[in-house]
């Protein structure tokens, strides 16, 4: 029996102006991953990279990685050429990075940090990656989205960037409601619990999740960041707002 390997499967520049965006796409795609039986993801994160008015991104310029076991390298590397060939919208310059866990360099990292705050280049992305020994390809356009993609798979295995847009067990979108910390790290991939300051919760007390629950990327960890109910209802934290978790994850 083969073993089951960690892959970081990376998406970016796939939409246009009129389009879903790469975040919609990853999602979907891990989807398609889940109903071929090709893996198990177990996160899917958004990235924000630099924005500067010399590089070309469609609106906020991030990328999406997500984090898949499975045993079948070809038929998943297959799978989401296939699928980024096809949803790859008309002017988007579409790249696709997939590396195993322990191809992932300082050299990769280093990538990532730079991709947040300089301008770069798909000819350095194209030579870290083929010596790395890693899956990367631009699809569509002038294919500068093999720069993002391949910052992504640096970023996310940096551990400490990001936001996660989907996590194994639940729809995020659709979770609303109170819950017991150590009930809502059951049924959903959260590995920590923290406030502001990071002082960790304790898990038989109750957190509402709100509207926008996006957990961050905080010492390797999924992390949901909450804050001290002070309404009046039946339980002690809430998550905090939108605007907060997008201040420490952009």
């Amino acid at each position: 029996m083969r073993s089951r390997m960690i892959y970081f499967v990376a998406l970016d520049d796939t939409d246009n102006k009129d389009s879903r965006g790469t975040g919609f796409k990853s999602r979907e795609l891990g989807k398609l991953i889940h109903e071929k039986n090709l893996g198990s993801v177990e996160s899917i994160s958004r990235h924000q990279l630099f924005v500067h008015e010399k590089i070309a991104y469609t609106s906020q310029n991030s990328s999406a990685c997500l984090i898949v076991k499975s045993d079948k390298y070809e038929e998943l590397r297959d799978l989401c050429e296939n699928y980024l060939i096809d949803v790859a919208e008309i002017g988007s310059d579409a790249g696709l990075c997939i590396a195993r866990e322990d191809q992932i360099n300082e050299i990769i990292l280093d990538w990532g940090n730079r991709a947040k705050k300089e301008i770069l280049f798909k000819e350095d992305a194209y030579k870290i990656a083929h010596e790395a020994g890693i899956f990367l390809r631009g699809y569509t356009g002038e294919k500068i989205g093999v720069i993002g993609s391949l910052a992504a798979i640096g970023l996310r295995k940096g551990g400490n960037d990001g936001r996660n847009i989907w996590l194994k067990g639940h729809e995020l979108r659709d979770l609303k409601g109170v819950y017991q910390i150590k009930e809502l790290k059951r049924i959903i991939n959260i590995q920590a619990v923290v406030t502001k300051d990071g002082a960790h919760v304790n898990e038989n007390e109750r957190v509402e999740v709100g509207e926008w629950l996006r957990p961050a990327i905080k010492n390797n960890l999924n992390t949901a960041i909450v804050e001290q109910n002070k309404n009046g209802e039946d339980y002690e934290w809430k998550c905090v707002s939108k605007d907060y978790i997008k201040s420490i994850s952009d």
